[in-house]
């Protein structure tokens, strides 16, 4: 069992900057890859962007160029620095961790509010 535990997050405006932290602890051996998702009120849960073990990385067209996922091994940490904040960027992030053992159901943070004004 894996337990992820976010910072981070909170108000900025339009064309600001924030930045996003996943702490990982328990059976951090069986992540594959850790990521960060959103979901905006009344909007479907959506992926942000994702990093593996193996350095790939993956970003929704929305955020590419905005936005640089980091993944700290040593501290079992995941980032997103979030660069020109848009409005339509408010939402809830959460943090998500993939297994190795892909039958096993993917991990979630509580979450962390993101708000953007514009």
């Amino acid at each position: 069992q894996v337990r992820l535990v976010e910072s981070g997050g909170g108000l900025a405006q339009a064309g600001g900057s924030l930045r996003l932290s996943c702490a990982a602890s328990g059976s951090i051996f069986s992540i594959n890859a850790m990521g960060w998702y959103r979901q905006a009120p009344g909007k479907q849960r959506e992926l942000v962007a994702v990093a593996t073990n193996g350095g790939s990385t993956n970003y929704a067209d929305s955020v590419k160029g905005r936005f640089t996922i980091s993944r700290d091994n040593a501290k079992n940490t995941v980032n997103l620095q979030m660069n020109s904040l848009k409005p339509e960027d408010t939402a809830v992030y959460y943090c998500a961790a993939d297994f190795l053992v892909e039958q096993l159901p993917r991990s979630w943070g509580q979450g962390t509010q993101v708000t953007v004004s514009s």
